[in-house]
């Protein structure tokens, strides 16, 4: 059976909803428009789920040249991509600082309302330079707002094992992954170390480390304490639970729903 790519998934404004494709450019830091938009703090620490669960309840999509994020009670945001510079600052994603631009501040309002946290809406611009963890990236590949890595990849047969064991099985988006594939055993991805989906090369760096994130539901922005919980208790190594596997891209082009997956190289899983 062949493994093909079922879901490309972006995600515009880190920790908010994603948003499902057909088909996508891969650039440079990752997917087009993948977190290049991030949700600070007055210190420029960034913002996530985490922390405030109700950035799930914040929908996103893409119409023309407008970045749109809706909420029931709040409306809908339209942020203009084609925006003029402004204001350079450094923000910080976990161990990392970079550069960022402020937006307008009608932005800021508009989240902080939402969130009931004063916060600012920032930009990655081009010239930005986020290095990739190096010990899993020797050739100094950059990202952009994620919490890592470019690309995230996780199997469906992954997710039905897991369900398996669960009494209320979780959707995908839980695990906020780009991209999704078919064809393959559980956790057949802990084993590649080098795979081509259409004419993109991808080096799989590292398993995905998972977090209070994925106990949240991304329909109502309640906690529980699955998956994590069913997850520890078959996919910890030390002290961290894995699912999904971290990928860099080695060139550039588009990837599209129906792809083949080709694994060019393995390696013996550590997990």
């Amino acid at each position: 059976m062949d493994i093909q790519l079922t879901e490309i998934n972006i995600y515009p404004v880190k920790s908010l909803s994603g948003i499902s494709l057909k088909e996508s450019n891969l650039e440079e830091t990752g997917l087009q428009y993948d977190r290049k938009w991030m949700l600070v703090d007055e210190n420029g620490r960034f913002l996530s789920q985490r922390k405030h669960p109700k950035m799930a309840l914040a929908k996103t999509r893409i119409v023309n040249d407008k970045l749109m994020i809706s909420e029931n009670d709040f409306g809908e945001l339209n942020i203009d991509m084609n925006f003029q510079l402004g204001e350079r600052t450094t923000v910080e994603v976990w161990d990392d600082k970079c550069e960022a631009i402020f937006l307008d501040k009608k932005y800021d309002q508009w989240f902080s309302e939402f969130l009931d946290f004063k916060c600012r809406l920032v930009y990655m611009p081009n010239d930005s330079n986020r290095i990739v963890d190096t010990r899993y990236n020797p050739d100094g590949k950059i990202v952009s707002f994620a919490d890592g890595y470019p690309n995230l990849l996780i199997s469906e047969a992954s997710l039905e094992d897991l369900n398996s064991r669960l009494n209320n099985p979780v959707p995908m988006n839980r695990f906020r992954p780009n991209l999704v594939v078919n064809g393959t055993l559980p956790y057949a991805e802990d084993s590649w170390d080098l795979i081509k989906i259409g004419e993109i090369n991808f080096k799989v760096a590292k398993p995905c480390s998972r977090c209070v994130l994925t106990t949240i539901d991304q329909k109502n922005g309640q906690k529980g304490k699955e998956p994590l919980k069913t997850l520890a208790a078959y996919r910890k190594k030390g002290h961290k639970i894995y699912f999904g596997q971290n990928l860099l891209h080695t060139n550039r082009g588009v990837l599209k729903l129906g792809g083949t997956l080709n694994i060019l190289k393995k390696k013996i899983s550590t997990l």
